[in-house]
């Protein structure tokens, strides 16, 4: 099952939790559920050509508009 990031309307918490199915995230400080999902950047570590350790995340991208780092509508 996916851990998702959500932001708290109404105390404006930020929080990860594992959903189950049909499960409604439940804010954890307040316990409220009107919550709003996050896009979470994700990271990952992989083998160059050259076997050298390439690390990269959608966070570390150069575009101030998104969080791609590879965008064919801002060329970057």
């Amino acid at each position: 099952m996916p851990i998702y990031e959500y932001n708290c309307e109404k105390c404006d918490k930020k929080f990860e939790i594992l959903i189950m199915g049909n499960d409604k995230p439940e804010c954890p400080c307040c316990g409220t559920v009107k919550v709003k999902r996050l896009m979470s950047s994700c990271g990952f570590v992989s083998k160059g050509s050259g076997g050298e350790t390439v690390s990269s995340s959608a966070g570390a991208s150069s575009c101030t508009g998104c969080t791609s780092t590879n965008c064919s509508s801002c060329g970057v």
